[in-house]
């Protein structure tokens, strides 16, 4: 490759260079391939390497590349789309459902769920872990807060922890009368558990969707679902539910 002098402009110098790899990625590069390394890539473009990172991570955070752990930086697939709509009126684990149960665990939950529960902050509630896939990678991972008073026959079944747990606690919440649901959705920074889960690197950039679903006059569970921010993009229609989808819009060279 030869070297590529940026062009002097007013615009910040880490901005343009990104317009810039984002040309070399459509015509040079495949999806999944490696980078070069940032001191080859520094050279051909002739900035330094603070710049180079700059417009790195930037394109990281719109998700045309992912670093991925003992690998480097590679071109990412196509974003995938999340359909988020407020009018889906089942409960988690229903027929269709797209997330896999993980594990289940009885532990308190964090204050910001406690509070929308309305539990006393130190009251055990039932955990339940799922995740998401979509092309053979993790997409998304969920953690669904659902208290006792939701689920008040559980006691009887004998399925102490792990999947089989988790699949029997969504059973039981199916036998309540969902009367609706809300959502709210915000950038968030990978946990040290959500970037293992997602094959991320800790702080990676995320999609946090929460939801309350409602029965019998309050707040029957909570779900806080965490999508990569790399490898989706949130549409708002009336469809009513969450679904992942290819994204017509974007094309791997």
């Amino acid at each position: 490759m030869g070297t590529t002098q940026l062009e002097s402009v007013p615009e910040p110098k880490y901005w343009h260079l990104k317009t810039v790899l984002t040309e070399a990625l459509d015509s040079e590069f495949s999806v999944g391939e490696i980078l070069p390394n940032e001191r080859d890539l520094a050279a051909r473009f002739g900035v330094a390497r603070a710049t180079l990172r700059q417009a790195l991570e930037q394109l990281e955070l719109e998700g045309r590349l992912q670093r991925r752990r003992g690998v480097g930086t590679t071109v990412a697939p196509p974003r995938v789309g999340v359909a988020v709509g407020a009018e889906r009126h089942q409960w988690p684990g229903a027929a269709g459902d797209a997330w896999q149960p993980v594990d289940c665990a009885s532990a308190a939950p964090p204050a910001a769920v406690a509070d929308l529960l309305e539990t006393d902050r130190d009251e055990q509630v039932h955990t339940v872990r799922r995740s998401r896939m979509t092309h053979g990678q993790p997409v998304a991972a969920e953690l669904l807060y659902i208290p006792d008073s939701s689920v008040p026959d559980l006691s009887g079944i004998d399925s102490p922890s792990g999947a089989a747990r988790a699949r029997a606690v969504l059973r039981e919440l199916q036998h309540l009368g969902l009367e609706g649901q809300d959502q709210s959705v915000e950038l968030g920074s990978a946990s040290a558990e959500d970037a293992k889960e997602l094959d991320r690197l800790p702080g990676a950039p995320v999609l946090v969707v929460t939801t309350r679903y409602y029965a019998g006059g309050r707040t029957a569970a909570v779900s806080v679902a965490t999508y990569r921010a790399d490898t989706c993009r949130l549409t708002f229609g009336a469809s009513g539910h969450v679904e992942i989808h290819h994204d017509p819009e974007r094309r791997a060279s």
